[in-house]
């Protein structure tokens, strides 16, 4: 009975031993999954486009796991803290919307000192960043600049609203505007920053209006800056009397350049930063550097939606969101 009973325990331990081993695998194989992760510049919901691209690469990249994080505010503190907490936390990759590219060279090279770094959206150019993924900001600003020239074929003054006035993507989309507008009679006599504040976004096109009369064009930089724009020119009984040209594919915009009160919107395809960047940071992590060019700048070209397109557009967009 004794040597009985000892073979029992002997199998018993055999088992619990196997059944550990096993635990500790699974627990091996979870940590060494990498963690790719996505930073945004601040909450707007223009990013849920890039998150479904994110959502996407996910399904075709198992090895890894995909996040997408917002900052506490949009601030390039804020920032800087939450990536360097995903770096403290193992994440194999960074791609980074950069709120001050300027200001933030030294916190994003200190990040590249211990993981890979892309930006998007917005670029930190001077930065130890691998890449960059993105628009060409000044070519949408010319496309911009377009829309109003069209709109206003005697002239006019204009006001602009965006997010980040310090923002490479801010920056660029103006210049592009005004390389445009150029010794035409379109003038952008004022561009008003909000720090991605919704409020303070719909106080500046009030106050914008209420000092300016004779303002005959506003255009929306930012995702929610022309919807923004459309509810105060709404409320104030303004809407279709003055010109408003917007960026990004917002459902309000939309709805306006489908009625006809908004000439059209900019557009930028989000859904393809995530996806292909998400892919593009895999591939780089495991060796495979073809699909980053010598000069570190993929860009996806954006698209001009009016009356003529935003039925279609709106059909694709609902489809990529699985809507």
């Amino acid at each position: 009975m004794k040597l009985a009973w000892k073979a029992i325990l002997s199998r018993r331990t055999t088992i619990v031993a196997l059944a550990v081993g096993l635990c500790a695998a699974g627990v091996s194989t979870a940590q060494s999954k990498k963690n790719l992760v996505f930073v945004v510049n601040g909450a707007s919901d223009f990013w849920k486009i890039a998150e479904a691209g994110v959502k996407k690469a996910q399904g075709e990249l198992p090895k890894y796991g995909l996040q997408f994080k917002y900052p506490e505010q949009a601030s390039a503190a804020a920032q800087q803290r939450l990536m360097e907490d995903l770096v403290a936390a193992g994440a194999a990759g960074i791609m980074v919307s950069a709120v001050d590219p300027k200001n933030q060279v030294d916190g994003l090279n200190k990040l590249a000192g211990q993981t890979l770094i892309f930006t998007t959206d917005s670029d930190a150019a001077q930065s130890k960043r691998v890449a960059y993924i993105g628009s060409s900001n000044v070519d949408l600003g010319k496309d911009a600049g377009k829309l109003m020239l069209k709109a206003l074929p005697q002239g006019g003054k204009c006001i602009g609203f965006v997010g980040l006035l310090g923002a490479d993507n801010a920056r660029e989309r103006i210049q592009g505007v005004k390389e445009t507008i150029k010794g035409s009679k379109v003038e952008m006599i004022d561009v008003r920053g909000d720090e991605i504040d919704q409020g303070r976004a719909k106080r500046n096109v009030e106050d914008a209006l209420a000092a300016n009369p004779d303002i005959a064009c506003l255009v929306g930089f930012y995702s929610y800056n022309t919807p923004r724009i459309y509810e105060v020119l709404k409320e104030t009984g303004k809407l279709g009397k003055i010109k408003v040209i917007g960026f990004d594919e917002d459902p309000i915009t939309l709805g306006g350049v489908k009625e006809g009160s908004i000439v059209g919107t900019v557009v930028q395809q989000p859904f393809e930063w995530g996806y292909q960047g998400m892919k593009l940071m895999a591939a780089y992590l495991e060796g495979n550097k073809s699909g980053i060019p010598k000069d570190g700048i993929i860009i996806v070209p954006g698209k001009v939606i009016d009356k003529s397109n935003v039925d279609a557009f709106t059909a694709n967009l609902k489809q990529m969101m699985g809507k």
